[in-house]
C-alpha cells in the first residue's frame, strides 16, 4: 500500500460504524507482526517511542527527529495503517506545522496533537492544559500543514482529567469545530464523562484511556467512538521477555535449553525472508539468458 492508500484506509476506520483496538507497536518486527495478524491499525505512542528508542520515560526527552525517524522505519516495514501521537507538536503552532510535514514524510495515516503543557514547567505539581485559543491554533496549525488531504489530524485532549467535565466538553466542541478529523480523549474513565463529551462531538472519537467500565465495543461504538486503545503491552512483554533470556543465560542456562524463543518459522516471516530471496536469486545471481 502507499502511504494515501493507508491514510484512506484510517479514514473508513473513521467513518464506519464499529470500534476497533489497533496494535501497539515500536518498531519494524512488531509492525509486521501486527499486519500478519490482520490489525487494521497500528498506534506508535510517544510514551513508547521514548523506551524504544532512549530506554526513558515519558517526559518529552524524546525529539521530533527521533520520533518521525521510528515512525519512518515502522511505516517502511509494512505496518498497518500508524496511527502515532505526536504530543504537543514538540513546540508551538510553527512547531506543530513541521511536525506534520515530518511524520506525513515518514508515512503516517493519522497524529494527534494535544492540549497538555509540555515539557512540564519547572515548579508545576502536576499536569496542565495550555489556553484553549492556543490550543485551537495548533489544531488549525496541523490542518494547514498537511501536504495529502488523507493524513487524519486528531486534536488531542485531557482536560476532563485535569480540569473536569465542564472544561471537557467545552475543549471538545471547540476542537471538533475546527476541522480535525477525530476528538482524541484522554483522561475519560466513566460512562458519564464519555456520554457528556459525546454528546457534543460531531466528529469521531478515539479513546486513550480504557477503564473497565468503559470496556465494552458495542457502548463506545454507539458513542462514536471508532478507535480505542487498550495499553501499549506488546512492549512489556517483550522486555518480560528479553529480561528472562538475559537472565537465563547469565545464570548459566545453555543456549540450547532456553524456552519461550520464537521459532525459526516465524523468525523467517517477520524477517521477509521470502522476499529478500527472491529478490537475491533476480538481482544478485547474474543475468539470466
Amino acid at each position: 500500500m502507499t502511504a494515501t492508500e493507508r491514510r484512506l484506509r484510517c479514514r473508513a476506520v473513521l467513518e464506519g460504524g464499529s470500534c476497533l483496538h489497533p496494535a501497539s507497536v515500536h518498531d519494524p518486527v512488531s509492525a509486521r507482526i501486527a499486519a500478519d495478524l490482520g490489525f487494521e491499525l497500528a498506534m506508535f505512542a510517544g510514551s513508547v517511542a521514548s523506551l524504544a528508542v532512549l530506554g526513558a520515560p515519558d517526559l518529552i526527552v524524546l525529539t521530533l527527529t527521533e520520533f518521525a525517524d521510528q515512525a519512518r522505519r515502522i511505516c517502511r516495514a509494512g505496518a498497518p495503517p500508524l496511527v502515532v501521537d505526536a504530543d504537543h507538536g514538540y513546540g508551538n503552532a510553527l512547531n506543530v506545522m513541521r511536525t506534520v510535514q515530518e511524520l506525513e514524510h515518514a508515512g503516517v495515516a493519522a497524529m494527534s496533537i494535544e492540549d497538555t503543557d509540555l515539557p512540564r514547567p519547572y515548579g508545576e505539581p502536576k499536569p496542565r492544559l495550555i489556553p484553549l485559543p492556543e490550543g485551537l491554533d495548533k489544531v488549525r496549525a496541523a490542518l494547514a500543514a498537511r501536504e495529502d488531504p488523507a493524513t487524519c489530524i486528531f486534536a488531542r485532549t485531557g482536560a476532563v482529567g485535569i480540569n473536569g467535565l465542564a472544561d471537557g466538553v467545552a475543549r471538545a466542541r471547540a476542537y471538533a469545530a475546527t476541522g480535525a478529523d477525530a476528538l482524541f480523549l484522554t483522561g475519560v474513565t466513566t460512562r458519564k464523562e464519555l456520554d457528556a463529551v459525546a454528546g457534543v462531538a460531531t466528529v469521531p472519537l478515539v479513546l486513550g484511556t480504557l477503564t473497565p467500565a468503559l470496556n465494552d465495543r458495542e457502548y463506545l461504538a454507539a458513542r462514536g467512538v471508532r478507535i480505542a486503545l487498550q495499553g501499549h503491552q506488546p512492549f512489556q512483554a517483550a522486555v518480560q521477555a528479553m529480561h528472562a533470556t538475559l537472565a537465563a543465560l547469565r545464570a548459566g542456562t545453555a543456549p540450547s535449553a532456553l524456552t519461550g524463543l520464537a521459532p525459526p518459522t516465524l523468525m523467517r516471516q517477520v524477517m521477509r525472508e521470502d522476499g529478500y530471496g527472491a529478490a537475491t536469486r533476480d538481482f544478485l545471481d547474474g543475468i539470466k539468458m
